[in-house]
């Protein structure tokens, strides 16, 4: 199939200087899977048969990033003088895997019929040969002919991803390559073909093998970067992989709502992830994670956001996200719940029910989810509600609220303990011990203070301190 193509002058450049030198270069991988596609890809996967140590003598600048794999990264410039990264990598066939993922026998070959037959999905095994291109250093369009020998492209007019051969043996090969499926449906919006999917259900104790990383890193790919995640997450329920590293979304299975929502718990999840700000993804997939667990039978789930948030703890303890994202997150489920009264049809914020909250009520609120952490906590209330047709919420909460909290940030206030105008060292001064009993007593002078900001001078907190002192 000839189509048409616009390649950067810096690839090109590669092409023309492996060519000089008697060795092919073809484009391939997902580059050429979003060329074909009119997207423009985030980088540039080059193979071709020249040695590794070869490579390195015909690309001065230039680092080897796999020698076992073949793989070396060569640093050119473009016109501009810009320096990119380009990944060359050597034909190979792998065999051999352990441990669900790596292959031990690795052997370059001179084909890229051989190199192709070993890639995951048909998608991703095409080639173009970049050496029959006018290498003349432009990125102008030019038409050029496909190599598909897996009738990859006409998988991708039928938006279907299939495995490269036999869908079994490339599953069993590489564990991840079953979570890597469901994300590319997702990303792409395609359907797995039958064989494809059974394969993925057949090969789960590969997959069992993968580390929590790779999964972790796999699965944030498909949030971050679908349209709709829900596809993939389905995907994995369905082929047994969401249980390896999420089986507490799998308890919200028809776990009704009766009262105030359309869903059950796990569709409404999903529903709230694909409408969610990509800040807030994961939140929002987890934010009633601990609804089966606290289901009343009445339509209510107390709790749900306290136990949900430290359920959302343990999963991603378990899959390795770092302790600031889980903070983070734990944060956000934890106060999910929050509601600010309003007046129907009212836009008066002084009307008496609207003044439900207090400045302090306010202050309280920004120092409980931190002053940063608010506007991921607005994008998380709206997308719950954005999935819930039955809803009762009014998103004038959300704008009422911003309009409170700016008012409010405009004052003189204290919100932690560092804000206070009295330290630690001015109430050892008056014979408070240091340690606990000392941070003990700071930390009562802020509720005082986030109660009425106008006690925050030095003079009356040292006379709220002895007081407090006197109390003991």
């Amino acid at each position: 199939m000839n189509i048409k193509v616009k390649i950067p002058d810096y690839v090109q450049k590669v092409a023309r200087i492996l060519d000089k030198e008697g060795f092919a270069c073809y484009l391939v991988g997902g580059a050429l899977r979003d060329i074909v596609m009119n997207k423009t890809p985030h980088d540039y996967d080059l193979a071709t048969n020249a040695l590794p140590d070869e490579m390195l003598n015909i690309f001065p600048k230039s680092v080897s990033v796999g020698a076992k794999f073949g793989t070396v990264m060569a640093l050119v410039q473009d016109s501009m003088g810009e320096t990119h990264e380009v990944e060359v990598t050597t034909f190979r066939s792998e065999s051999n895997y352990i441990d669900g993922r790596w292959p031990t026998s690795v052997k370059f070959v001179d084909s890229i019929d051989k190199d192709l037959g070993r890639r995951d999905f048909t998608i991703n095994a095409m080639a173009l040969d970049l050496t029959q291109l006018n290498l003349e250093g432009t990125d102008v369009e030019q038409e050029v002919e496909i190599y598909d020998p897996f009738n990859g492209l006409a998988d991708l007019d039928n938006k279907i991803i299939r495995a490269v051969g036999t869908p079994i043996e490339r599953f069993k090969e590489d564990g991840l390559r079953g979570f890597k499926a469901c994300r590319l449906a997702a990303q792409l919006q395609f359907s797995i073909e039958p064989d494809t999917l059974n394969a993925i259900k057949e090969s789960h104790s590969i997959a069992c093998q993968v580390s929590m990383e790779r999964i972790r890193d796999e699965f944030m790919k498909m949030l971050l970067n679908s349209s709709k995640p829900s596809i993939g997450i389905e995907l994995m329920r369905q082929t047994g992989l969401l249980g390896i590293f999420m089986p507490e979304l799998l308890e919200g299975v028809g776990v009704e709502q009766k009262q105030f929502h359309a869903n059950d718990v796990y569709t409404h999840a999903i529903k709230t992830c694909d409408v969610a700000h990509d800040s807030v993804k994961l939140a929002a997939l987890l934010h009633d994670i601990a609804k089966p667990r606290t289901d009343m039978g009445n339509g209510h789930f107390y709790g749900h956001d306290s136990q949900g948030a430290d359920m959302a703890e343990q999963i991603m303890k378990r899959m390795k996200f770092p302790h600031t994202e889980i903070n983070k997150v734990k944060l956000l489920i934890k106060n999910h719940m929050f509601y600010y009264p309003h007046t129907q049809g009212e836009e008066d914020r002084t009307d008496v029910d609207i003044a439900h909250w207090t400045d302090s009520a306010v202050r309280r609120f920004i120092q409980r989810v931190g002053q940063e952490n608010i506007e991921d906590l607005f994008r998380l209330r709206m997308a719950d509600a954005e999935s819930n047709p039955k809803t009762s919420f009014d998103p004038k909460e959300i704008t009422l609220l911003q309009g409170r909290i700016s008012d409010v940030l405009h004052q003189d206030m204290a919100l932690k303990v560092t804000d206070l105008r009295v330290k630690g060292e001015d109430l050892v001064a008056i014979g408070i011990q240091e340690g606990p009993e000392l941070g003990a007593i700071l930390r009562q002078l802020l509720d005082i203070v986030v109660d009425d900001p106008s006690l925050n001078t030095k003079e009356v907190l040292i006379e709220k301190a002895k007081e407090i002192q006197q109390r003991k």
